[in-house]
């Protein structure tokens, strides 16, 4: 599922992801920055009961569901499940029919099912980077998390 792009593709989406949960499980956050050449859109969700990881997912899926049409797309984010998920694990998901290795079913199978559909409209660069590691767009959606964690704890929406 992972299509390498070539640095010097003019019509690629650059997307990074993020989510997060305070506690987990329990409130939740996603949020995502879209970029195509100069022009950047953010956007963002709450989630009262949830966990972590459904946040990661949900962060990539809502990012890549705004698309209007099929694109190039470098997807960056700082997890190693939704990066891992998407790109290998999910092939042996399916096979097994959403069955984990060990036999349970597999977790967020609702999100991972969406995920690899709309997935299919688009060619795909999964990209992975250390959280809080400095990475300015990835430090960029944490804070966009934050914010709407907090805006959804206080009733609001961002």
């Amino acid at each position: 599922m992972t299509t390498p792009i070539s640095e010097s593709e003019s019509a690629l989406v650059e997307i990074f992801t993020d989510g997060g949960c305070s506690p987990n499980p329990g409130v939740g956050a996603w949020g995502a920055l879209l970029r195509f050449g100069s022009v950047e859109k953010e956007i963002s969700g709450y989630a009262a009961s949830t966990t972590n990881n459904r946040m990661e997912i949900t962060a990539a899926l809502e990012a890549l569901t705004s698309l209007k049409r099929g694109c190039k797309v470098r997807l960056w984010t700082d997890s190693q499940y939704l990066r891992q998920g998407i790109t290998s694990w999910i092939v042996n998901w399916k096979k097994r029919g959403w069955r984990s290795s060990t036999g349970k079913p597999v977790l967020n199978q609702d999100l991972w099912q969406a995920l690899s559909l709309v997935s299919e409209r688009h060619q795909i660069d999964w990209r992975w980077v250390r959280g809080h590691s400095g990475h300015i767009e990835n430090e960029r959606v944490d804070a966009l998390v934050t914010r709407t964690l907090q805006a959804g704890r206080a009733g609001k929406t961002l």
